[in-house]
């Protein structure tokens, strides 16, 4: 599978990934810092089990329908970049959260978050009829994924003052959230025909 971007895709993964994910897998990468660092960290022992489930999927093609991740992959040479998820708030009605990681600092505010949770979402509402709504949660201390949530159209639904710890100091748990009419508004000809009008006023 792959959804085409301008400056990115969204793929499936690909055993040339392998290597770079174990790389940013490893516990002193600053992605992590962000990235709900009020959960235990991924350790270097546990790295190669994690990579080998990885290799095992790739290899027999083991992807759900619909895709639960999917590999962030520079357009020009289709290296790894990051990655985007979801799971669920409340299977039971429909409810689901998107996270997004994009694992090199150097390429932070670039606009790659912005492509890729919007053909993410765009993607989830497309073939989960059943959803009404799209979530992300995040903590008041990365404000980039609060800047971008807003970006793309959702809006701050919940602020959980003094819920999560980082370093010993207290931050606000937050909620964002987009319906779909929301979204469908706000790219009536999908995300991707968004990007392109985008990229034709440059």
């Amino acid at each position: 599978m792959i959804l085409k971007g301008q400056a990115i895709n969204l793929r499936d993964w690909q055993l040339d990934d392998l290597e770079a994910y174990a790389y940013w897998l490893r516990p002193e990468q600053r992605w992590q810092e962000l990235d709900g660092p009020y959960y235990a960290k991924t350790q270097l022992a546990e790295i190669p089990g994690i990579v080998a489930q990885m290799r095992e999927k790739i290899e027999v093609t083991a992807w759900p329908e619909p895709r639960q991740r999917l590999v962030i992959a520079q357009h020009d040479d289709d290296s790894l970049l990051g990655m985007v998820s979801w799971y669920w708030t409340s299977q039971e009605t429909y409810w689901l959260s998107l996270g997004i990681s994009i694992y090199d600092p150097d390429n932070w505010g670039k606009g790659i978050g912005y492509e890729a949770l919007g053909l993410w979402g765009d993607y989830l509402l497309a073939v989960m009829p059943q959803l009404a709504r799209l979530d992300l949660r995040t903590w008041s201390g990365n404000v980039g994924m609060m800047c971008l949530a807003q970006k793309l159209g959702y809006r701050e639904e919940a602020r959980f003052r003094r819920a999560r710890i980082v370093k010993g100091l207290y931050y606000d748990g937050m909620g964002y959230g987009v319906l779909r009419e929301e979204w469908q508004a706000l790219y009536p000809d999908g995300f991707a025909a968004h990007l392109a009008t985008l990229k034709g006023k440059e």
